[in-house]
């Protein structure tokens, strides 16, 4: 009871600082995605990632908390994550990186279902889930970068750079991930080996389906002004 009771404290005082929660969540997200390309580089670079993924988990746990339940599983997917991410940078384990971005994965599939449940919910379509339609679309890309390089760990060589079979960089896989989710077309990364070809088309047809069903969500949400029945 004083549990339930304090985690609903914490999630109405997160709610309160961050008003407009999703709006923070699709900033912390443009962030990584701008320093994703000379994070690595550089131990400044890493420092500054690490600290704008901290955000993005703050700002998707203050999202997706809207109710208790929600709260509550958000917060202790958010906590493992952290501690694997700790353990993994301390000791250098290649176990450890793996559960790291099991975890990662598990809690930004976890914040999607429950954005997208309040996007999509038959209510006033608000600003605020405009913005988190925005930060759900941009979730789905990293999502599935992590996605690839859990592939790639798996069936080494699964992507080709250049036309050389070769394992890709973190950036190089956020690249690649947004290029997919946007339709864009290959370029100089594609996909070699099957299981890098089946998430590939898992993306693909998420992407397509969430632009799809979004318009559809709007338009019932802005019907026409004209009057008369159907």
């Amino acid at each position: 009871m004083s549990f339930s009771f304090s985690l609903g404290r914490i999630r109405v005082t997160l709610g309160r600082l961050f008003a407009q929660r999703c709006f923070y969540l699709f900033l912390a997200q443009i962030a990584v995605l701008a320093l994703v390309p000379v994070a690595f580089a550089t131990p400044r670079g890493q420092a500054l990632l690490n600290m704008a993924d901290a955000v993005i988990l703050l700002a998707a746990t203050a999202a997706v908390g809207r109710t208790t339940t929600s709260f509550g599983i958000a917060v202790v997917l958010a906590i493992a994550t952290m501690l694997l991410q700790y353990a993994a940078a301390s000791s250098g384990d290649p176990g450890y990186r793996t559960l790291y971005m099991v975890c990662l994965t598990t809690y930004y599939a976890a914040v999607l279902v429950f954005l997208l449940a309040y996007v999509f919910r038959r209510d006033v379509m608000t600003m605020d889930k405009l913005w988190g339609a925005a930060a759900a679309y941009l979730l789905l890309g990293f999502t599935w970068a992590l996605a690839y390089a859990l592939t790639q760990q798996h069936a080494p060589a699964s992507f080709a750079l250049a036309g050389t079979p070769r394992d890709l960089e973190p950036a190089d896989l956020v690249y690649f991930s947004f290029t997919v989710l946007t339709s864009t077309g290959f370029g100089d990364i594609v996909p070699v080996l099957q299981p890098a070809k089946t998430v590939v088309v898992l993306e693909q047809v998420v992407g397509t389906l969430f632009a799809a069903i979004l318009v559809a969500r709007l338009i019932d949400a802005y019907p026409s002004k004209r009057g008369g029945p159907d």
